[in-house]
């Protein structure tokens, strides 16, 4: 196959090759109006499978003229802002329809992508396909739908949002789109009817976190105008509610953002787009954060028995990868189609032609991770951390499940240490954690009752205890546990054979604190000679170690307790 792609060199182009560059089967044409960056480009890309040929395009030119040089066999534009493509913004579809070409876009705009169907006629005619909107929105979230309401009766209400890493890399004319519709009236579905909607004018809270991973920090996002607020009402017409949202950071940024957007909305301003250039200056240069990304699409609807069902879908990307993301559509569909499986001729969204297991194929070898949640309320009755990790909880070690889930009373023994450090200490003492001990009895106590756990360890003869719950608000998906007025929110992160503990904030009698300040802590459950072993580390930055307590623990009255000499006190729950 020869592949056209319109701005090959740019954002989403450049990321399009990177993902076929190991096809040996393909003739990338990596094209833009600029051919020495052309050449450069394919320069840097040095010694790839696939053929690169550097050329320029003009899209504005004699497009006929400049397709019957090239001859490729698909076309694929990635350039854009197809927002401001203007009168004849299809110029380049009719050029490809009369030349024989295959055609696909990644085009982001919901207008733009909902009037390629105008050609569908003409594409059946010529033997050919001509598909919209081929990137995250809409082409994932409709497969990602298609799977969340498998056995649904009904659909009523789909929302979904992206939130790139800072160090993503946004290109000129994605920001130059954005402030293009930023606070302009756009139509989507809204309770049941047609409304009219203001882009970064609205927003939600979002905690994206696949089960058994470290989740993204609570996401702010704000609507904005993409493919999947008509494309996917088309396949769900009976969906009362379609919001989708983008949620960029740093969010000091996306505030000010919001306030722009507000000010077009109001009638102050007319546009945004003659402040482009410095929204994508401020883009890529003031960003700070983990450099990691992801996605969520939830679906709210009724199942066949009647009930009321909520799912959601959560992807996370780590690093560099998660920018690959939005091309992965196109090198999903050039794949297929280089082995036999053209897309049907006809032109359209592309929300129909690829599966969620198209896009799997192509997670598998990257550092991105997914997994699906039932959050319809069928968890609550649950254990709270198999609540918290949902289908990750099946991948844990027996004794570690048997301790949180069916284990009352455990006991055991364990070595603790305090560090030298006299605020530690006195931090130590205010807490309750015990004194140091090379080795000595353990016991743990749990009690459950409306979600909540409360843990009363026993070391000796000494006895603390904290109170475990799933956070809410700002601590969405993390388990919260409570000593006196601190309480500390954390995530569980599955690992092969090990259950990990990652502070993600903390808060004073309800007040949030700054993490800066925050004690630094290394908790984990793993298994060891078939024995449950815990181990946890309490340190400050001001103040080094504060106390290192780790051991094993079986339940109590098991036949390995039976030599253990038992604790002063009743014992207490599953983790000390």
């Amino acid at each position: 196959m020869k592949l056209l792609i319109v701005g090959g060199y740019g954002t989403f182009g450049g990321r399009i090759v990177q993902l076929l560059e190991n096809e040996p089967r393909l003739t990338m044409i990596v094209a833009g109006r600029s051919l020495p960056k052309a050449e450069s480009w394919c320069a840097r890309r040095g010694a790839v499978t696939a053929r690169l040929l550097p050329a320029a395009f003009d899209r504005d030119g004699n497009l006929g003229a400049q397709l019957a040089l090239l001859r490729p066999d698909t076309l694929v534009d990635a350039s854009g802002p197809f927002q401001a493509y203007g009168e004849g913004r299809y110029r380049l579809i009719e050029a490809c329809l009369g030349l024989g070409i295959n055609y696909l876009d990644l085009a982001d705009g919901s207008g733009f992508v909902a009037g390629v169907q105008d050609f569908d006629e003409a594409a059946k005619q010529a033997g050919l396909y001509v598909l919209s909107g081929v990137s995250s929105f809409p082409v994932l979230t409709a497969a990602v739908v298609r799977r969340l309401s498998s056995g649904m009766a009904r659909v009523d209400a789909i929302t979904g949002g992206i939130a790139p890493s800072p160090y993503a890399g946004v290109g000129e004319n994605v920001i130059r789109a954005i402030a293009g519709y930023a606070g302009q009236p756009v139509a989507l579905r809204r309770n049941g009817g047609a409304a009219t909607a203001h882009p970064l004018t609205e927003q939600m809270h979002y905690t994206i976190a696949p089960p058994g991973r470290l989740p993204l920090r609570r996401t702010l996002f704000s609507l904005v105008d993409v493919p999947d607020l008509h494309g996917l009402e088309e396949l769900w017409p009976r969906a009362k509610t379609i919001w989708m949202g983008a949620g960029p950071v740093p969010e000091i940024l996306h505030r000010g953002l919001i306030g722009l957007a507000w000010l077009v909305r109001v009638g102050l301003v007319r546009s945004l787009s003659p402040l482009a250039s410095l929204m994508h200056w401020a883009t890529n240069r003031l960003r700070w954060g983990e450099h990691r990304g992801g996605m969520f699409v939830e679906v709210a609807g009724i199942g066949a028995a009647g009930a009321p069902l909520k799912r959601s879908w959560h992807l996370l990307a780590e690093g560099d990868d998660g920018p690959l993301i939005p091309s992965m559509a196109v090198e999903a569909l050039v794949r297929k189609a280089l082995d036999g499986q053209l897309p049907p001729p006809g032109a359209r969204a592309a929300v129909r032609d690829l599966e969620l297991s198209d896009y799997e194929a192509l997670f598998a070898d990257k550092t991105i991770h997914f997994g699906f949640r039932d959050d319809s309320g069928a968890d609550a009755n649950k254990p709270l951390y198999a609540m918290l990790l949902g289908c990750a909880w099946q991948g844990l070690p027996d004794e570690i499940r048997d301790m949180h889930e069916h284990t009352k009373t455990a006991e055991g023994r364990a070595s603790v240490e305090r560090g030298p450090n006299i605020i530690g200490r006195l931090a130590a003492w205010l807490v309750g954690f015990p004194q140091a001990n090379a080795d000595i009895p353990v016991g743990v106590r749990f009690d459950a009752c409306n979600g909540q756990e409360i843990w009363t360890r026993t070391f000796g003869g000494h006895e603390f205890s904290s109170r475990q719950f799933a956070g809410r608000g700002r601590f969405e998906r993390l388990l919260c546990e409570r000593f006196g007025p601190l309480t500390f929110a954390m995530a569980l992160v599955a690992e092969p054979g090990k259950l990990s503990l990652f502070l993600r904030g903390w808060t004073l009698l309800g007040l949030p604190l700054p993490m800066w300040f925050c004690p630094r802590s290394t908790s984990f459950e793993t298994v060891e000679d078939g024995r449950f072993r815990f181990h946890v580390e309490i340190s400050h930055p001001l103040t080094g170690l504060i106390v290192r307590y780790r051991g094993w623990l079986t339940p109590a009255g098991s036949q390995a307790s039976s030599a253990i000499v038992p604790p002063a006190s009743a014992p207490s729950s599953r983790q000390p």
